[in-house]
């Protein structure tokens, strides 16, 4: 056991790190490059009308909703209004609508700038070995992963086929091929959905290209927080993707939390019964590491963990061995660049 933090820190990691970790991206991922999170699309929400053909029992139900809002986050908002089907609806497109323009804000940056991705950087670490595949599990709706994995020249896959209008696979998972061989591929698995996912009108879900506003005549597939959320997971595509999610987390060596909260019960309980009492490290940086995410590391039943946060003299560390935290003055190593540079020589 270590009584330096940094020698700690950097034991860690380097284990995580060598074990091929499922990567887990929170929506602190992607408030890096400028995409909202929840607070500011609690207040674009708050702007949005009720349709004007809405009966008056549903506009005072969308009244109640925002009222509840305004004092509230999203989720319990949702929870509590139980909103008709049509108005969750609007919920998910006004969603759309308010976000998606700033992942295509980031697609643009990409086209030009293809060191603007850290993640790029380890992806192509993990695959300088024998690995074939790497798993992404991620609640965001943005197409980060997608973008770092395009900008590292690497195969990515997320339950669907390849090409313009994608359909979803079925029948197995289709396989790039370079020569004779399979191509090494970034498996990423979008829980709640995507922001190049969509429904036609027969009910059928398709993979579209990147856009800067919503197709005509399609809906976009997210799930927002509430209720809804835990009825539509049991809809296609994400029942699939959900269980491939738990197959990636379920079978992990080791876990790199980038920007997650730890509020998703959809996946912690397959962490915690891969962590408890198993030798399983788990790593997790992210600018500040939330109440639930300390209550769960500090539950005990992560056996071997790394929470890395920021703090004025460099960053601030949690492990088994520093459960309180401690101090290490220097890079911000909360950054996943930063951490990189630590970790991969």
């Amino acid at each position: 056991m270590s009584t330096d933090p940094k020698k700690s820190l950097l034991a860690i990691a380097q284990e995580c790190i060598s074990r091929a970790p499922v990567i887990i991206l929170g929506s602190g991922a992607s408030a890096a490059y400028g995409i909202p999170g929840m607070p500011q699309l609690k207040d674009h929400l708050l702007g949005v009308a009720c349709p004007k053909t809405a009966k008056s029992d549903d506009e005072a139900k969308w009244g109640e909703f925002q009222t509840k809002l305004n004092t509230t986050d999203l989720e319990a908002a949702l929870d509590e209004a139980r909103l008709p089907e049509y108005l969750t609806a609007l919920i998910a497109k006004s969603t759309w609508d308010f976000l998606a323009p700033f992942d295509h804000q980031v697609f643009e940056r990409a086209i030009i700038d293809h060191d603007l991705f850290p993640l790029t950087k380890l992806f192509l670490h993990l695959f300088n070995s024998t690995q074939n595949d790497i798993h992404v599990v991620t609640p965001n709706y943005d197409r980060i992963a997608e973008y770092a994995a395009d900008a590292g020249k690497l195969v990515h896959y997320t339950g669907f086929y390849y090409g313009h209008i994608r359909a979803r696979a079925s029948n197995g998972r289709p396989r790039v091929h370079v020569g004779n061989s399979a191509a090494r591929t970034v498996n990423i698995w979008k829980v709640h959905g995507s922001f190049d996912w969509f429904r036609d009108g027969d009910g059928i879900v398709v993979g579209l290209p990147v856009s800067n506003s919503r197709p005509a005549n399609v809906s976009p597939v997210i799930v927002t927080p509430g209720i809804e959320k835990f009825r539509l997971t049991h809809d296609e595509p994400f029942h699939s993707i959900k269980l491939e999610a738990d197959r990636a987390l379920q079978n992990a060596d080791a876990y790199l939390c980038i920007g997650y909260g730890f509020n998703d019960t959809h996946l912690q309980t397959t962490l915690v019964e891969r962590c408890r009492g198993k030798n399983v490290p788990l790593v997790l940086l992210t600018k500040t590491i939330s109440a639930t995410a300390k209550a769960f590391l500090n539950s005990g039943k992560c056996g071997k963990y790394l929470a890395v946060e920021e703090s004025p003299s460099g960053c601030r560390i949690y492990s088994t061995e520093f459960p309180a935290g401690e101090e290490v003055a220097g890079d911000p190593t909360w950054q996943l660049g930063e951490f990189l540079k630590l970790v991969i020589s």
